[in-house]
C-alpha cells in the first residue's frame, strides 16, 4: 500500500484532512513531507497501525484521543479519555486571569479541576508565579503532571475534592468544572460520549460544583484576589447570583468569540 491508497481508504470513513493528520501521526513526518511523496510505500506495520486509528476515529472516538494530544493557548496537551479534552473558549479563562495579575509580582494561582493541566501549566508558564493544580482523579492527574513535565512548568499537584486539601490563600482561583446537567442529552453525543462523565456533569442543572466552588471561595482568596469560573451558555444569570450570593464584589461577565457569556467571576472584598 502507497500513502495515496492508504489515504483514499480512509476517506471511505474518515475526513480527508483526519486521514492525512491521522497518517502523518503514523509515519512520523509533516504534512509537507506527506503531501510530497504520495507514492511512499508503507510497511506492513505501519499499514496496520494507521487503519487501526483510522478505525478508532471511524468509531466515533474524537481525534485528540487518537492521536494523544490537543493544542491549547499555542501549546501541545497530551490528552487521555482520563481527562476533558481541552477548548478553544477555556483559553478566555488564561486571557482574563493574567489581566487580574498585572499588578502581582509573584501571584498565588490556583487551578481548581486541572484535568489535562491546561489551565494551570499556561498560567504559570505566563506569569511565573505559584501555581497549584487539584483534581479528585489520580489518572488526570498523571496526565497534568506530564504536561507540566514536557513544557517546563513549575506547578504543584495536589489530590483534592476542590478545596478538600487546598491550603493558604490566592491572588486567583480559576476553575473549568463540570457544568452540563445530568441527563442533558448532549451527553451521549459526538467526543462527549467518550469524554469522563465526572469531568462534564454536575447534578440535576448542571450548578452542583460551581456552588461547591463560588461558596467556599472567600476563604481562599486573598484581599483583592479573584475568582473565575467557566460555565454553560446559559448559566450566566444563576452563577452570577452564586457569586453575589457568596459575597464577592464587582462581578464580571465574559463572552468567547461565539459572543456566549462563558466566564464570570467576583473579587474578594
Amino acid at each position: 500500500m502507497i500513502v495515496a491508497e492508504a489515504l483514499a481508504e480512509a476517506r471511505k470513513a474518515i475526513s480527508a484532512s483526519e486521514a492525512r493528520l491521522l497518517l502523518q501521526e503514523t509515519l512520523g513526518i509533516t504534512a509537507a513531507t506527506l503531501a510530497a511523496h504520495p507514492q511512499r510505500e508503507l510497511g506492513l506495520g505501519d499499514a496496520a497501525c494507521f487503519l487501526a486509528l483510522v478505525s478508532r476515529r471511524a468509531a466515533g472516538e474524537p481525534i485528540a484521543y487518537v492521536v494523544g494530544r490537543r493544542e491549547f493557548y499555542g501549546r501541545q496537551f497530551a490528552v487521555s479519555p482520563a481527562v476533558l479534552i481541552p477548548r478553544p473558549e477555556t483559553e478566555l479563562l488564561v486571557d482574563i486571569g493574567q489581566a487580574k495579575l498585572t499588578t502581582c509580582e509573584w501571584p498565588r494561582i490556583l487551578d481548581l479541576g486541572t484535568g489535562s493541566g491546561c489551565l494551570a501549566v499556561t498560567l504559570a508558564l505566563a506569569t511565573g508565579g505559584e501555581v497549584v493544580a487539584a483534581d479528585l482523579s489520580a489518572e488526570a492527574l498523571a496526565v497534568a503532571r506530564d504536561n507540566a513535565e514536557r513544557l517546563n512548568a513549575e506547578v504543584r499537584f495536589v489530590v483534592s475534592d476542590w478545596y478538600s486539601a487546598i491550603d493558604g490563600e490566592f491572588d486567583l482561583i480559576v476553575a473549568n468544572p463540570p457544568y452540563v446537567a445530568n441527563g442533558d442529552p448532549h451527553l451521549s453525543e459526538g467526543d462527549l460520549r467518550f469524554e469522563p462523565a465526572a469531568a462534564l456533569a454536575s447534578g440535576a442543572d448542571g450548578l452542583t460544583a460551581l456552588r461547591a466552588i463560588v461558596g467556599d471561595a472567600r476563604r481562599f482568596l486573598r484581599p483583592g484576589g479573584w475568582l473565575l469560573v467557566e460555565h454553560g451558555y446559559d448559566q450566566g444569570p444563576a452563577v452570577a447570583e452564586l457569586l453575589a450570593a457568596a459575597g464577592l464584589r464587582d462581578i464580571e461577565q465574559h463572552r468567547d468569540l461565539a459572543g456566549i457569556v462563558r466566564v464570570s467571576g467576583g473579587i474578594q472584598g
